[in-house]
């Protein structure tokens, strides 16, 4: 069941979502070769709680044990935070989502640890742009399709890159979980139709190699099939007639990222 939004359920979830961006914004502080994802994931944790929010991640079907996904390199998402120290050239994405009064923000950001290569920094740098080319399709009287057809033939067509088929993007609301899903391939014109009010959480997996993965012995890590790296972005986006207003915002992460001599921010 998809459901429409008022104006003051939109400006609830709106809040939630600007509260991962600063809690990713946390991470963005302390990413450092030597530090562990674990470590990142405690100080996350904290600070959605000081705020006055819970964790949407922590026991997720009575099963997911941690308050933030981080996956390193080859994993793409849904990764177990360990005590595994980072160590250069590691990329690493964070998946949060807060709960707060009754609604789900959800986001996700990937960031790059001291040096890495021209071709790893473009495959961050094209999974961002085509997030933002979704999301210029999420508007009312579209369908689904046309944001998943603008991310594929970005990422997939243009640059050669495999486009996850297993996970796809989701609604958003009183569950971190709901209809339409929002695959990252697709046909234009195909799919649920979009109406104002629909919030989606807009969701780019795509890996440098080949599109397979494979799930790790945790039971949830999701990896390459090729052990290459992956990237991984993710805006809350409410529907509009003309153009998508975009919920969570990257405006702290950047900047923390940008301050951080740890981070390579050149890659956009």
């Amino acid at each position: 069941m998809i459901h429409y939004r008022s104006p003051l359920e939109i400006e609830l979830i709106r809040k939630s979502a600007l509260l991962v961006g600063d809690a990713i914004a946390e991470a963005a502080k302390m990413l450092k070769a030597g530090v562990t994802t674990m470590q990142v994931d405690a100080r996350i944790e904290q600070f959605i709680r000081d705020n006055g929010a819970i964790p949407s991640f922590k026991n997720y079907q009575n099963s997911y044990p941690y308050a933030t996904c981080i996956s390193v390199n080859d994993a793409v998402v849904h990764g177990f935070p360990t005590n595994v120290p980072l160590k250069d050239g590691d990329i690493v994405s964070v998946d949060v989502g807060t709960f707060m009064n009754g609604y789900h923000g959800d986001s996700a950001y990937t960031f790059i640890i001291g040096t890495t290569t021209d071709e790893i920094k473009q495959l961050l740098r094209v999974t961002k742009e085509s997030l933002y080319k979704g999301i210029e399709k999420a508007v009312h009287g579209n369908r689904v399709g046309d944001i998943s057809y603008a991310i594929q033939e970005y990422t997939e067509k243009q640059h050669g890159y495999g486009v996850v088929r297993e996970l796809v993007g989701h609604g958003l609301g009183r569950n971190l979980h709901e209809d339409p899903q929002v695959p990252n391939y697709g046909k234009r014109g195909t799919g649920a139709k979009l109406k104002e009010g629909i919030v989606i959480a807009i969701e780019p997996m795509i890996n440098l190699g080949t599109k397979d993965v494979y799930h790790d012995a945790d039971g949830w890590t999701i990896r390459t099939a090729d052990n290459k790296p992956s990237a991984h972005y993710e805006h809350d986006v409410c529907v509009k007639k003309g153009k998508a207003d975009i919920l969570s915002s990257f405006e702290s992460i950047e900047a923390a990222e940008k301050a951080n001599p740890n981070l390579d921010a050149s890659y956009y």
